[in-house]
């Protein structure tokens, strides 16, 4: 009897993983752990030292980090328009991006969606809740229902036409969107380690004047038992996408 034929199985290369970063003492936190233990490979823009942004053939991942600038700024920062390009090019060739905080205002900004002054700063460890339609994306398959998740954002943006939005906060409604299954923004920091944090409560203090949902710095350095969790819920999302090839 005649053995069945051999197929070879192709192995998928993990992806090329390259990141945004604004400021100095924002970088990619968890997101650096989670792409060495899954073997990617991984690079950087520093945009804080004008290095050129890369082009959508350098890269599978484009990850877009956090900083204190707004994306109507742009008067004052001529490479908030190149960074937009760069992420609109990004989308155009299909790659998986992903931006928090600042980073999800740029992509929202890149899709034609407005970014603007929220109604108040939301900084600190809250909640966030994932809406009905969330569990329709990939991306947030296995993600809990609701979490904890650190936040230090005043600005705020619209959903942009076409994207399902996914989570949503008390102090803020537009905490999450996902387009076309691959493109992710998130307004909150599931990134966030010890370090990140403490980086900056030193570098934005002013930032930390106590209201509603805004929490002092002896809050902040007490809730810090929440990174672990909120870690593993960026990791269930960032398998969601990984399992898109």
């Amino acid at each position: 009897m005649r053995p069945p034929p051999f197929f070879a199985i192709k192995e998928i290369p993990m992806p090329r993983l390259h990141y945004l970063q604004h400021v100095p003492f924002e970088g990619i936190g968890y997101i650096e752990t989670y792409a060495r233990l899954n073997k990617f490979t991984v690079s950087g823009t520093r945009v804080f030292k004008r290095e050129p942004f890369p082009c959508a053939d350098d890269f599978d991942w484009l990850v877009i980090m956090g900083g204190p600038v707004s994306v109507y700024e742009d008067h004052l920062h001529s490479w908030i328009q190149d960074e937009k390009e760069c992420i609109a090019q990004a989308i155009d060739r299909k790659k998986t991006v992903i931006g928090i905080c600042l980073g999800a205002q740029m992509i929202a900004s890149a899709l034609g969606a407005r970014v603007y002054p929220h109604t108040c700063k939301e900084i600190g460890w809250f909640p966030v809740s994932l809406t009905p339609d969330a569990r329709s994306v990939e991306a947030f398959g296995n993600v809990p229902e609701s979490f904890m998740a650190f936040h230090w954002h005043g600005d705020t943006f619209d959903i942009p036409s076409g994207a399902i939005h996914c989570a949503g906060s008390e102090a803020c409604a537009n905490q999450a969107f996902v387009y076309q299954k691959r493109v992710v923004g998130l307004q909150f920091h599931c990134e966030s380690t010890g370090e990140s944090i403490a980086a900056l409560m030193e570098n934005c203090p002013d930032d930390m004047k106590e209201d509603r949902f805004i929490q002092g710095p002896e809050a902040l350095k007490s809730h810090m038992r929440f990174v672990p969790a909120a870690n593993a819920v960026l990791a269930q999302l960032l398998d969601g996408l990984l399992d898109l090839r």
